[in-house]
């Protein structure tokens, strides 16, 4: 089976001349159709830039990256914004209100990649709004509404469908729970869960927190200062960690039962043990049990 996100020894460096700074070291990342992989890893870590980087809007020093078994690393002009218009890839975005046009109502937001996409008739146009306002359970009425109106986890539910009329195979999910309540968190989260299964959608979950991966991911793919250092079934990430680094974000996950923080002693041992072994990339559990 093609993979429908083969990211391949991917390095991405930011800045001009002597400033320049690699961001991403050699990253590895693969999504299957249909799958849910999330990447983890604390902010500064390189995630936003390595989705950046799947888009084409920051520039790509080596490696490859290929949607479908399509290689569109050098893709550029109007090769690159017919590959944007085709829908095959859609981002969402972690603050839904900033990601919305504040002057536009529900109804045009959910259209504009249809219309991007050529003419389309005002019915057909409805058709479509209704459709995907129904796939993720928004109401009708709010589709005359301006994103003011609504609230934080309605103005992702706008966004979610937005990204779903075009009918994408990839969705790069960029911390789209962080600025929510704990509550709406889990809505959202189930609702992106039920796409992948009704729609048939691979999903790229970017965030900070490994709690929120829990029961959603099929996979996880940890990054450490722009280096992929555990890759493996969430299962295997949660139970059985086996780099240092992996370790700590597991061991402040917080506790439905204990809601104590992580131990300050422990923490400072399992940060001393990330810096000794520094970056390097570490076998997944799996592997580790093959050996």
């Amino acid at each position: 089976m093609t993979a429908l996100l083969d990211v391949a020894a991917l390095c991405v460096a930011l800045g001009h001349g002597r400033k320049q700074t690699e961001i991403l070291h050699g990253v590895d990342l693969t999504v299957e159709p249909g799958d849910i992989v999330g990447l983890i890893g604390e902010t500064g870590s390189g995630k936003t830039t390595l989705a950046r980087a799947v888009l084409g809007l920051v520039p790509i020093q080596s490696g490859t990256v290929a949607i479908g078994g399509r290689d569109v690393t050098g893709l550029r002009g109007s090769a690159l914004r017919d590959f944007r218009r085709s829908g095959t890839v859609q981002y969402i975005f972690q603050d839904p209100l900033r990601s919305l046009d504040p002057d536009r109502i529900v109804f045009d937001t959910l259209v504009e990649g249809l219309v991007a996409q050529g003419r389309r008739s005002r019915t057909e146009l409805e058709d479509a709004a209704r459709r995907v306002a129904d796939l993720v359970s928004l109401p009708s009425g709010l589709l005359s509404r301006y994103p003011g109106e609504l609230s934080g986890g309605q103005r992702q539910r706008v966004a979610i469908a937005r990204s779903m009329a075009v009918n994408p195979r990839l969705l790069i999910c960029d911390e789209p729970v962080s600025a929510l309540d704990s509550s709406t968190r889990i809505t959202i989260l189930e609702l992106l869960l039920n796409l992948q299964r009704s729609q048939d959608v691979g999903v790229l979950l970017i965030t900070h927190d490994l709690g929120s991966l829990g029961g959603v991911a099929d996979r996880a793919v940890v990054l450490y200062h722009g280096q992929v250092v555990e890759t493996g079934t969430t299962d295997e990430i949660f139970l059985v960690p086996q780099h240092p680094y992996t370790r700590l974000l597991v061991e402040s996950v917080p506790s439905i039962r204990d809601e104590r923080p992580l131990d300050p002693e422990l923490r400072q041992a399992l940060r001393e043990e990330v810096r000794r072994v520094g970056a390097g990339p570490a076998e997944s559990a799996s592997a580790a049990r093959r050996a």
